[in-house]
């Protein structure tokens, strides 16, 4: 059911943004969250070989490494865009929109988000201190994913209160 003043394909929570995940028969954001965790599983594998060899495979993390931050970049313009959109019906805040705060996302799923974000700092920061001032020092540009797609969860999934009326917000305010 859509609402009335909502465009079309919007949820009938008042969200100008459609459910297509949950509209395919599966969980609201799961193809998201997929795609984040094995972003971190390919970043960890890839990271880690290069660390132990990084003279072969210093070639192969880098485009690894700056395709994943540009991945990154590309889904925090998105997640902003749909964040913008949706705070016409919605009231949108940056904390939950972008980090989950709140109760704006379910409690395994934000655990799930924060957990890959973790890994992805951890093995960031351990590649570029086990080869400093080498191409692997890129790695740290990577935990941007992490953000990106959490955003990205957050404007497109997160539960956010509906927008007052115009009018009933001038009539509390007198």
């Amino acid at each position: 059911m859509v609402s009335s003043d909502a465009p079309d394909g919007a949820r009938a929570s008042g969200s100008g943004v459609p459910d297509a995940d949950a509209d395919a028969g599966g969980a609201a954001g799961e193809r998201i969250i997929v795609l984040d965790r094995w972003a971190t599983i390919v970043f960890a594998v890839v990271a880690v070989a290069a660390a132990v060899a990084p003279d072969p495979l210093e070639f192969v993390a880098v485009p690894v490494f700056l395709a994943l931050f540009v991945l990154g970049c590309g889904a925090f313009l998105w997640a902003y865009a749909a964040a913008i959109s949706r705070s016409r019906y919605d009231e949108v805040s940056v904390g939950g929109a972008f980090f989950l705060a709140g109760d704006v996302a379910p409690p395994a799923v934000a655990r799930m988000f924060r957990i890959l974000l973790a890994v992805q700092v951890v093995v960031a920061v351990a590649a570029a201190a086990v080869r400093p001032f080498t191409a692997l020092a890129f790695a740290v540009l990577v935990p941007v994913v992490g953000l990106g797609l959490m955003a990205l969860w957050g404007a497109y999934h997160g539960r956010f209160p509906p927008r007052g009326a115009p009018d009933e917000e001038a009539r509390s305010a007198q």
